[in-house]
């Protein structure tokens, strides 16, 4: 099954899938509104406001798989998004994203690249975790929240970037116009 294809639903409780975004570029990130990560939601409405009239789209998967930092209820995460960073682009439920309850959109993300680019500075994000005492997910699992998939316009997983690599990151950036470029 293609990942646009894979039932989804909106934060606000509708059922849908990616597949209203195809012929369009997508990020997929899982988010979370309580992580030392959460400023990101800041550069990605500035990468989706840039680059939505070009045919790109970020859709956002909150998640309370790492370390209970997205506690909320759909609608307070919704709220928080908007009030805090503006966030305009699409968002969805609260959903699974490691492990054997995973949803089957981050199965078959996860399955279609199952490593992830790496672009910070030392000390990486899994080391940084490991310093505070947390064991982190080995690959091809996700590291933690904002694991970032770069998805072409036909649907395929084109990059997977790992989480601290901040939305605006040059090679985030290029990977994003390439694919707008095709």
């Amino acid at each position: 099954m293609s990942i646009q294809n894979i039932p989804v639903r909106r934060i606000t409780g509708e059922e849908t899938t990616l597949a209203e975004f195809q012929g369009e570029v997508m990020l997929v990130v899982n988010v979370a509104s309580k992580c030392g990560l959460t400023p990101q939601y800041e550069a990605l409405e500035n990468l989706y406001r840039n680059y939505r009239d070009k045919g790109f789209v970020i859709t956002g998967f909150p998640s309370n798989d790492f370390a209970g930092q997205e506690p909320g209820t759909n609608e307070e995460i919704q709220n928080f998004c908007s009030l805090n960073f503006g966030v305009d682009f699409p968002l969805y439920e609260k959903i699974t994203v490691v492990g054997e309850a995973k949803h089957p959109l981050y199965k078959a993300l996860i399955e279609a690249q199952p490593e992830s680019i790496k672009t910070s500075e030392v000390p990486s994000l899994r080391e940084k975790l490991i310093e505070f005492g947390v064991q982190p997910n080995e690959e091809p699992e996700i590291l933690w929240n904002f694991e970032k998939f770069v998805v072409d316009r036909n649907g395929n997983v084109a990059a997977r970037f790992a989480p601290d690599t901040k939305p605006d990151d040059p090679a985030l950036v290029s990977a994003i116009e390439s694919e707008l470029a095709k």
